[in-house]
């Protein structure tokens, strides 16, 4: 399994942090579930969950949280599922980090002197996307496992294969046999539903703590992210102060009304826990992903070609622009890709107080009508918008001058 995913770049900036999968560790004995409130704490109806904690007037509002809580997870619980994996490693778990990168902690033997054939098990988390027994985790989860073990809440442990990948947006499907299995779905939230102060709930198993619930707000929205595959970055990723920990990566986050809004990702940390920031791959990208994965293949981006970055002051001030114009550089155009096709041209680097700024390159500032304040307006709308072998409609600036550039979207390469 790979624990730790250490991404150096992504395209909207976040480069001043490691970014950690919170996947999954070497394997620790299971626990039993941590939340298990009295038996006597009576359960609200399905629509009192729903409901939000200021309506319920009989209680005391800490009473009524703890009852919301209670509830929704007593519901959702038996829909979430702990996944336990083995596969080939020759790095202690911790085979995506460069020799130069790996951790000196005790116990963890060097790479070139792994036994021939060692196998690690390692753990994470996923939720029922249907009764027909497909589940949905995250690639980092699954992908080069060996063999997939399935655990319910009532204890039970089935065996699952693998079904779909799709690793830019880190989203894979599982399925399990579900005959005589009685299997509850989640629901997918909407993406136009998710607010910042939103009530955010996880349930996962962080390191091996079976069915562990979290909570805590969404405290942004709109992020991007590095996939940790072919450099492409997952747009409109939720962030969360919910405590998202190894072990929590494939499972849900929830609202709620116990819908899933986002699929537990990775976190920000260099101690390996939680730092109070953890990410979520959107719940509209699962819908959008999950039909080309139940039919066992690829889902296919959308790729423009190009390498950019959002504007910056100085890069404003070199190229002479409005101090108040907002866009995205492009830095370098792919060769043979879309932008190529169309002649878009690429920037060239110019020293400022000793650093390299990329100007003179287009300047994209809308895509068929939209407005492109920064990179990550023009990737969310790329994914969600439009397909590849469609043509697009880029505003942007040339030498100062507003022109249109019609462009036909490729397939995203899949290196």
């Amino acid at each position: 399994m790979q624990p730790v995913v250490r991404y150096s770049k992504t395209f909207s900036g976040l480069l001043a942090a490691a970014l950690m999968a919170a996947c999954s560790l070497p394997n620790i004995p299971p626990a039993a579930a941590v939340v298990n409130p009295p038996a006597a704490m009576a359960a609200p109806t399905n629509a009192a969950v729903a409901a939000a904690a200021p309506q319920a007037t009989s209680a005391p509002a800490a009473q009524s949280e703890e009852e919301l809580l209670h509830a929704l997870f007593e519901r959702v619980a038996p829909s979430v599922v702990y996944i336990n994996v083995t596969q080939r490693s020759n790095a202690n778990g911790f085979d995506l980090l460069q020799p130069t990168d790996q951790p000196k902690l005790p116990g963890l033997i060097p790479p070139g002197e792994m036994p021939d054939g060692f196998r690690e098990r390692s753990q994470g988390s996923g939720f029922i996307f249907d009764e027909a027994g497909h589940i949905i985790t995250n690639v980092h989860v699954v992908d080069g496992a060996e063999t997939i073990e399935v655990t319910f809440r009532d204890g039970l442990t089935v065996r699952a294969e693998i079904v779909g990948l799709d690793p830019d947006s880190d989203i894979a499907m599982i399925k399990v046999d579900s005959k005589g299995l009685s299997l509850q779905p989640l629901e997918l939230a909407k993406i136009d539903g998710v607010f910042v102060g939103q009530r955010a709930i996880a349930i996962g198993n962080p390191f091996g703590q079976e069915w562990t619930l979290t909570t805590g707000i969404v405290s942004a929205i709109g992020r991007t992210i590095s996939s940790g595959s072919g450099g492409f970055s997952i747009p409109e990723v939720i962030q969360t102060d919910a405590a998202i920990n190894p072990g929590n990566s494939g499972g849900p986050l929830l609202n709620s009304a116990g819908q899933v809004i986002g699929v537990n990702t990775q976190i920000i940390s260099e101690s390996r826990s939680s730092a109070g920031i953890g990410f979520a791959v959107p719940a509209s990208i699962v819908s959008q992903v999950a039909p080309s994965l139940l039919q066992g293949k690829s889902y296919v981006y959308p790729y423009l070609g190009i390498r950019a970055t959002d504007l910056t002051l100085d890069m404003i001030e070199a190229m002479k622009l409005d101090a108040k114009q907002r866009g995205t550089q492009v830095v370098e155009v792919m060769t043979g890709g879309a932008a190529a096709l169309a002649n878009m041209r690429s920037a060239r680097d110019i020293k400022v107080q000793g650093e390299d700024v990329p100007v003179g390159g287009d300047v994209i500032i809308a895509i068929n009508g939209s407005k492109v304040n920064g990179i990550a307006d023009l990737i969310a709308y790329l994914v969600k918008n439009v397909k590849a072998g469609e043509n697009a409609t880029l505003t942007v600036l040339r030498a100062g001058k507003q022109i249109e550039v019609e462009v036909k979207l490729q397939p995203r390469p899949t290196q």
